[in-house]
């Protein structure tokens, strides 16, 4: 007979992860909404965010940021490079190295997002401090889960 316990660890409404994926899958689709307005996608609207912030960064600063590597960064830049949203340019001093900077376009579209954060945080229900509490914990939780993966590899690798 398997014991109590062993079921309640198993069971889908005590698992944390499937509490984050439905809050993250909701989310999403708020923002999609929100982001069809301007044409974005929530991924674009993602490097749009971290550009609006630092204007122009090379693609691997930009991957660091948004925790993407350049493989799935590209198709996304490209899009936007596309849109008219971004320019992507070598640096002259190392040619290896892509800059994207925001375009007179790309600026704007910031100021039509600008409603964006407010109109997602009224449909969550929360508190402004309520986010204040939460963000910092889930920042928290994936930098232990990152830390733990790469302790993970490490361990793997050594073996």
């Amino acid at each position: 007979m398997v014991g109590s316990d062993a079921t309640a660890n198993l069971s889908l409404d005590s698992q944390l992860c499937f509490s984050i994926y439905s809050a993250s899958r909701a989310l999403t689709g708020v923002y999609r909404e929100l982001l069809d307005e301007l044409d974005l996608t929530y991924p674009q609207y993602l490097v749009m965010l971290v550009l609006w912030e630092h204007d122009a960064l090379s693609v691997k600063e930009l991957g660091a940021s948004l925790r993407l590597d350049s493989g799935t960064l590209s198709p996304l830049l490209r899009r936007l490079e596309l849109r008219g949203l971004v320019r992507r340019s070598r640096t002259d001093n190392d040619e290896r190295i892509v800059r994207v900077a925001l375009t007179e376009d790309g600026i704007e579209a910031r100021r039509r997002a600008e409603e964006v954060p407010q109109r997602v945080l009224c449909s969550t229900g929360l508190s402004m401090e309520q986010v204040r509490l939460l963000k910092p914990l889930l920042d928290q939780l994936t930098e232990s889960v990152v830390s733990a993966g790469r302790d993970a590899t490490r361990t793997q690798t050594v073996s």
